[in-house]
């Protein structure tokens, strides 16, 4: 029983790092779940109200920043609301349109469209479809770090 746990603890993590690039894949909450089934196959005694605040406030953060980060980059390049609309769509539904490019064809697309529908010429909306992946992949990074973060710390706990 102890071997399913791990595994099973070990799957969630994966997932969760894996939803860091992938934004389908549910990421920080897998991580968040893989603490729930460590403590349900072998005990929930190690963590405190500290581990669980500071890890809530993680999660927390990974989800604010998720959309802020996107936001900023796509603003940061002189973006519109339709532009940062659109980038957010093309996050969600690149991925499945176009399985393997999809993830940077998606907010790029989105947010270029929202230029041009805010009635921007083709250069800007360049501009601003570059600013969606400089803010995808800055909210990437930062999701990869704090979920790392997320699995050092539960692993701290333990010892």
């Amino acid at each position: 029983m102890d071997i399913l746990g791990w595994v099973l603890v070990i799957v969630l993590f994966a997932i969760g790092l894996a939803g860091a690039v992938y934004p389908i894949l549910p990421g920080a909450l897998a991580i968040y779940f893989a603490f729930f089934v460590y403590g349900w196959f072998f005990s929930f005694e190690p963590f405190g109200w500290w581990f669980w605040s500071f890890q809530t406030l993680i999660v927390i953060i990974l989800f604010v920043a998720d959309y802020v980060v996107n936001a900023w980059g796509v603003k940061r390049f002189g973006g519109s609301k339709a532009s940062v609309w659109g980038s957010t769509i093309g996050v969600l539904i690149g991925p499945f349109v176009i399985p393997a490019f999809g993830l940077i064809i998606g907010p790029f697309a989105g947010a270029f469209l929202g230029e041009l529908v805010s009635g921007s010429n083709v250069k800007k909306a360049m501009l601003v479809g570059w600013g969606s992946l400089v803010g995808l992949f800055t909210s990437t990074v930062a999701k990869v770090v704090f979920q790392v973060a997320m699995i050092v710390i539960f692993f701290i706990w333990l010892i």
